[in-house]
């Protein structure tokens, strides 16, 4: 017995040695396999969009074999991820950008690249995007999706009103003038909505189509410009149809959002970006799209809401990354692409995009806004941001004095551009 068992182990002991000499041997095949360069590719996505992005990153691997593409879902802590990321100096390789000011030491500048690989063609790109991704003429990013701002108008309250729809060229006179038309208190039904904590971010646009803004070009001042006289009049133009009765307030503390104002019939007209326009279709809400109304003898000017995707300058992997970068804002990549719109000529051109009536004004909006947001503009924003949304919260919850409130708010910014 103990021969046959002394025998059975050896047996056992071979075939185990067998076992790691094959073990091994496909260690030495995923090996292989391991020597790809693995891309890091951080994402704000999330659900369907999340899928697409995995779906471009597969495409780009297929045309590229010898890289992996590793893609990181951040979702709504994407920010604190990746502070913490480039705090640890472990940051992706690439990922989706915005926020610029607060990045850019972080990231790579992409000026070399996009001078000397005529395979990008930069120009295909619409060129007011890179307002929003450079910092002192520097590029940092590759515009990967947009939007602009419009007007929704619901065609059924209209109709029932008898109102002309809106064209191309309008002007707030004529807004104010379908707003009062349009508004019927017995069923709780207004012309406009507007948020009552407004975002200074989107809110600017408003300033640049009345011919101001926040903040001198060269961001040093912003007396004579948060407070300057086409400033208030554009604040004070919002206030007053709440005060008239043919605006409604909404986003506030127990109040609905205007998305959802809008497609219970409440509101005819609501301004936002592309992020609604599908779940307005689902709701089966018989609604059109107009380019943002003009101030008289100006031009209506959009914020522009742009994802961007950038390497990480400590990236060990920047060739690669701008091969990515290159293929993930291709026409192909942007073709895939849904939840935004497309930041290039050609794709726009190819598949008559713009000649859809409710894709059409956001590209109108987005040929004709080419201000920089404040933001960009100056380190010290944040802080003056926030001066800035305590006046224009006080400002639509008081609908007191547009002026003072505006003052108030520059008086206390002004420390931060001494």
């Amino acid at each position: 017995m103990k021969k046959k068992s002394i025998v059975a182990l050896l047996l056992v002991l071979i075939l185990t040695l067998g076992l790691i000499g094959c073990g091994k041997s496909g260690t030495s095949s995923s090996e292989g396999k391991s020597n790809k360069t693995v891309l890091r590719f951080a994402t704000w996505d999330s659900g369907e969009l999340l899928k697409i992005q995995q779906e471009i990153s597969k495409k780009f691997e297929q045309q590229h074999e010898d890289i992996k593409v590793q893609v990181e879902a951040y979702g709504d802590g994407f920010d604190q991820k990746l502070v913490a990321a480039f705090g640890a100096k472990n940051p992706p390789d690439v990922m989706y950008m915005w926020d610029f000011p607060t990045y850019y030491q972080s990231l790579l500048p992409l000026d070399d690249y996009t001078k000397t690989d005529k395979d990008v063609n930069i120009e295909d790109f619409y060129p007011t995007l890179f307002n929003y991704m450079k910092i002192k003429d520097d590029l940092y990013g590759l515009p990967a999706g947009f939007t602009t701002h419009v007007i929704y108008y619901n065609k059924k309250l209209f109709d029932e009103a008898n109102v002309e729809y809106p064209q191309e060229g309008w002007t707030w006179s004529d807004f104010i003038e379908k707003a009062k038309k349009l508004t019927d208190p017995t069923k709780k039904q207004y012309g406009f909505a507007i948020n009552a904590s407004p975002d200074p971010y989107d809110f600017e646009q408003f300033l640049w189509s009345n011919g101001t803004s926040y903040i001198s070009p060269d961001g040093k001042k912003i007396d004579g410009y948060m407070n300057s006289d086409e400033a208030v009049e554009a604040v004070q133009m919002f206030v007053d149809m709440v005060k008239d009765g043919y605006a409604v307030l909404v986003g506030g503390k127990s109040q609905q959002s205007g998305d959802d104002v809008f497609k219970a019939g409440k509101i005819a007209m609501w301004e936002t970006g592309i992020w609604p326009k599908t779940e307005f279709e689902e709701a089966k809400i018989d609604f059109g799209i107009a380019p943002l109304p003009a101030f008289p003898n100006k031009v209506a000017k959009s914020v522009i809401n742009v994802s961007a995707v950038s390497i990480a300058k400590d990236s060990k992997n920047k060739d690669a990354a701008w091969e990515f970068l290159k293929y993930y804002t291709s026409p192909e990549a942007i073709q895939m692409r849904k939840g935004d719109l497309p930041v290039r000529k050609s794709v726009v051109e190819s598949t008559n995009y713009d000649k859809d009536p409710k894709i059409k004004p956001f590209y109108i909006m987005l040929e004709q806004s080419d201000n920089t947001p404040a933001f960009l503009l100056t380190p010290k924003w944040n802080e003056i941001q926030k001066n800035l949304s305590i006046a224009l919260e006080t400002i639509f919850s008081d609908l007191g004095n547009v002026k003072e409130n505006l003052d108030k708010a520059v008086h206390d910014s002004q420390k931060y551009l001494e």
